[in-house]
């Protein structure tokens, strides 16, 4: 999280045209943007997903080998008052994990690639500050549903078959925070945002004793996005 958030900042100073923002007395760029019914815009960015297991029994942990995705996707804003919006992001989200079963001697046995593309429907509430000339911080949180077309859910096979299957469906919670910068013509915001998954994803292979599933309680995916929106 920490490499990404200090990437954005890196990004932000290399901009020329931000030069600007922090005058003391700087020219206010889009003046009138905020003050809008409805915004619209898109965002482009990066995602790394994770998985928290949960066990029956204490045992060796499932490893998870993360790796970066990416995000797209388009915004419709309703504007609440100076401070409070309400935000529909539907995007899509390509990711990949790859999962260690211990206790496995083979490598086709212990390991499982999960690719997933998710198609994301947040509704969220952004908690802005004043506006600082031509730059605003702030917060933003709510839920969301996603659609996993990798999840498998429909599959006779499991691990048995070397078949790894999870729900279509998962609903989450999402946290964050970003900064809006009013560009001459445009406004660029970049953000971090957490994603924590409510709903157990995986489902258990046919046989109950499984290597594989056995003992596995719960699993949820734990996401980091950030985001560079475009309005």
């Amino acid at each position: 999280m920490r490499k990404w958030f200090f990437i954005c900042v890196g990004l932000l100073v290399l901009m020329p045209s931000l030069h600007a923002q922090f005058n003391e007395r700087p020219i206010l760029n889009k003046e009138n943007e905020d003050k809008k019914f409805l915004n619209w815009g898109y965002f482009l960015g990066f995602n790394q997903y994770d998985f928290k297991f949960d066990y029956e029994e204490n045992a060796r942990d499932v490893l998870v080998s993360k790796t970066l995705g990416f995000n797209v996707g388009l915004i419709g804003e309703m504007r609440i008052n100076n401070f409070l919006d309400l935000r529909f992001e539907p995007g899509l989200h390509y990711t990949a994990r790859n999962l260690g079963f211990p206790g496995f001697d083979e490598e086709r046995d212990a390991i499982r690639e999960v690719k997933s593309t998710y198609i994301n429907f947040p509704l969220l509430l952004k908690v802005s500050a004043k506006r600082f000339g031509n730059w605003k911080p702030f917060l933003i949180g709510g839920g969301s549903t996603s659609l996993n077309l990798g999840s498998n859910e429909t599959s006779l096979d499991d691990n048995s078959s070397g078949t790894f299957r999870m729900t279509k469906w998962v609903y989450n919670y999402e946290l964050g925070f970003g900064i809006d910068f009013y560009l001459e013509y445009f406004k660029f915001t970049p953000s971090i945002r957490g994603v924590f998954a409510l709903t157990d994803e995986l489902i258990r292979d046919n046989d109950p004793n499984s290597p594989w599933t056995g003992n596995i309680d719960g699993m949820r995916t734990r996401g980091l996005f950030v985001n560079f929106t475009f309005e």
